[in-house]
């Protein structure tokens, strides 16, 4: 199953004035932080959920990639993904969400939205390609996940080959990095898991190989 969504620069969380966020980068395991209505009656399943988080694939998939999300509940990839092959990969593994970029073209962006929502074991999301657009909307009320008109718990977006995470008010906001590293001057190649334990979100980046140069695309 692939579910869809595409979006619109530089990241600037909403928030209350004097509200720090929390900011993490890789380095391992992120610590837990406890999600909006982590313990609303009927909420979160018992069950652990794990989500794994993907973007900037550029038409390359690592095949690590299916092994590193074996067993997760759901997968959000964030855009970018230039091959309709690879959503049918990652399907293989999990249900799919997946946002169009703003270099996917064709199919894809004929047929992925710029912006999706979901739940998966009462963890609501949002991703979207860019963050500058995704993030506008959160902090107007624009985007509400489910039937109450509640916000969402993550948040992802892809876009800018960063691998960050942000705790604002109890909301993750998520970029798992690119999945490809296509440009020299990127990060390493990171996806992202998200898990759901009962001390709220915690999320974990890993690395995966960087190809060759030999091997990478040539970029116009």
């Amino acid at each position: 199953m692939v579910s869809a969504a595409k979006a619109g620069g530089g990241p600037k969380p909403p928030g209350k004035a004097g509200k720090e966020p929390s900011v993490s980068t890789p380095g391992g395991d992120v610590g837990a932080k406890p999600a909006r209505r982590r313990t609303a009656q009927g909420r979160f399943a018992p069950a652990t959920v794990r989500i794994g988080v993907l973007s900037d694939t550029h038409g390359y998939l690592d095949p690590d990639v299916l092994t590193i999300f074996a067993g997760v509940d759901h997968i959000i990839h964030a855009g970018d993904i230039l091959d309709p092959a690879i959503l049918i990969a990652l399907a293989t593994v999990a249900p799919v969400t997946a946002v169009s970029g703003n270099l996917d073209t064709g199919r894809l962006a004929a047929e992925l939205p710029r912006e999706a929502t979901g739940e998966v074991g009462g963890v609501r999301f949002v991703v979207a390609h860019k963050p500058r657009r995704l993030l506008k909307r959160l902090a107007t009320g624009k985007i509400a996940v489910g039937g109450d008109g509640a916000g969402p718990d993550l948040v992802v977006w892809g876009h800018l080959h960063t691998p960050t995470a942000i705790w604002l008010e109890g909301q993750l906001q998520l970029n798992p990095g690119t999945a490809s590293s296509p440009d020299e001057e990127d990060d390493g190649p990171t996806v992202a898991i998200v898990e759901l334990t009962k001390n709220g979100l915690a999320v974990r980046f890993v690395p995966l190989s960087r190809r060759p140069a030999e091997e990478m695309p040539v970029r116009p």
